[in-house]
């Protein structure tokens, strides 16, 4: 993909976590590539750690080459992606300093996008000090979550960052929609007479979404002992792969088509009852156990996690939508901190035939699946029965895979790097729209009152397993169970 669109890539947080682990290493890829980036684009890091352009090179040798090229560092273009790289040292107290910033960037041409790699709580005092030095014109700005602590403060952040910048301007990014099968999930329902007539409730018997982690809190314990599983991860990136799943049609694939009909589905969500959440979401929270052998520590006992802490570690939910294509199919939602495997995935079930002369698997529930796996490795597969050969009318599960890697000769593009160039190239049809995230924390706010104000506390799980036998005990009411508990 050839481009000449010029841009100013101004990075704050620049010596974070998240700039040396995936904004960095997706602008080198996209660099490396050849023809992505336009050779006048440049990188203006923003940060007050390191001292000079210099240092603050040396950083990046050091935190981002780790995180670069599956396939080897190449080193040329390594070289020439630094020198795309220049460094402003900025305190954000100081308006003095964005003055130096806006004089770094005044003469640089294109696009300018300013990238939060920040807490939530600096949103709003950068806006403000880019528009009192004028660099809000000609400017997008990307937003990571999380974005608010509830709706209510959510609002206020949208609001004061909404005076600084137009609903256009603001990218508010969810990775898990730049994921390669999210986005060949659109073209396998929309692109597919195959499977389009199938994607409904006649023929869907439950659907589920699962995002689980090996991983604890790590360093992030002050963070996440404040945020917990159902901000952390239910409110954007579970509800964001719900609504692209249950969506309808869009008339293209244009920004605001395909925003359109997400915010659909998310207004269509069932409202949860509070009487009802006992019945239809679980939380819990890790205890000390072991993954692949290695003995890990209780959540409580993490830096930066009170002793007695509340806060969820793992939720699992019953979703219902309520329109014509979804009424009456449940969609499972879950996701964990300490589960036994990472696993990021989507499964369709869909229903078994109705009578069956091919004796009793024909019927049994997940017989005939779809199941689109996001991480670690990204596949498309089709599970169907057949005859096992031999003597007799035996049926066995097989499976029709798309394994992209396999499949497919160029290299896929990380989901970072499709959207740090769909923010430079103007495209906001994988960005999440205010009325959506305003959907989304309205139907999850029930929940979190419930479970803030509750005496109970979180059901308990071991380090390595998949959670809180309520999870299961959910599924197994409706006649289903998770699809690691199957195999």
């Amino acid at each position: 993909m050839q481009t000449d669109s010029s841009f100013t890539f101004v990075l704050f947080g620049g010596t974070g976590d998240l700039s040396m682990r995936k904004i960095l290493p997706a602008l080198y890829e996209a660099h490396r590539a050849g023809g992505m980036l336009a050779e006048s684009g440049r990188i203006v890091a923003v940060a007050r750690h390191a001292e000079d352009r210099d240092g603050y090179l040396q950083w990046v040798n050091d935190h981002v080459k780790p995180y670069v090229s599956k396939n080897g560092l190449d080193e040329a273009a390594w070289a020439s992606f630094l020198k795309r790289i220049d460094y402003v040292k900025l305190d954000l107290g100081k308006h003095e300093d964005f003055a130096l910033l806006r004089d770094a960037v005044s003469d640089l041409p294109g696009i300018r996008v300013f990238y939060l790699a920040t807490g939530p709580s600096l949103f709003v005092p950068i806006c403000h000090a880019l528009a009192s030095v004028g660099l809000n014109e000609n400017a997008r700005i990307v937003l990571e979550k999380p974005l608010g602590y509830d709706l209510k403060s959510s609002n206020a952040i949208n609001d004061a960052v909404g005076e600084i910048f137009a609903e256009e301007q603001i990218y508010r990014i969810d990775h898990y929609l730049g994921k390669e099968p999210v986005q060949n999930l659109l073209a396998l329902r929309f692109g597919n007479a195959l499977f389009e007539p199938l994607w409904r409730r006649e023929w869907v018997e439950s659907i589920q979404i699962t995002i689980a982690e090996e991983l604890g809190v790590e360093a992030r314990g002050d963070f996440y002992d404040n945020t917990g599983a159902l901000r952390d991860m239910v409110q954007n990136h579970l509800l964001q792969l719900l609504s692209i799943v249950a969506m309808e049609p869009p008339h293209s694939m244009d920004s605001d088509s395909v925003r359109d009909e997400k915010l659909r589905v998310l207004r269509a969500l069932k409202p949860v009852d509070e009487r009802d959440i006992g019945k239809v979401a679980v939380r819990g929270q890790y205890h000390a156990g072991g993954i692949r052998g290695t003995p890990v520590p209780a959540y409580a006992t993490e830096p930066g996690v009170k002793k007695d802490s509340t806060t969820e570690t793992f939720v699992a939910l019953k979703v219902e939508i309520e329109n014509w294509r979804w009424a009456g199919v449940p969609f499972f939602l879950r996701t964990g901190k300490r589960l036994a495997d990472r696993v990021a995935e989507i499964v369709v079930n869909f229903r078994p035939v109705p009578h069956s002369a091919l004796g009793s698997p024909a019927l049994r529930p997940g017989a005939n699946r779809l199941v689109i796996r996001l991480q670690p490795n990204e596949t498309i597969r089709l599970y169907c029965l057949a005859k096992q050969p031999g003597e007799g009318m035996n049926l066995a599960s097989v499976h029709l895979d798309l394994a992209f890697d396999q499949f497919f000769r160029e290299g896929q593009m990380e989901a970072y790097q499709r959207l740090l160039l769909d923010v430079i190239h103007g495209r906001l049809a994988l960005f999440v729209r205010r009325d959506e995230q305003e959907a989304a924390w309205r139907w999850v706010e029930p929940i979190l009152n419930e479970w803030s104000g509750s005496n109970k506390p979180p059901k308990p799980y071991a380090a390595g397993t998949w959670g809180p036998a309520a999870s299961s005990a959910m599924l197994a009411q409706h006649g289903t169970c998770w699809l690691e508990e199957e195999n």
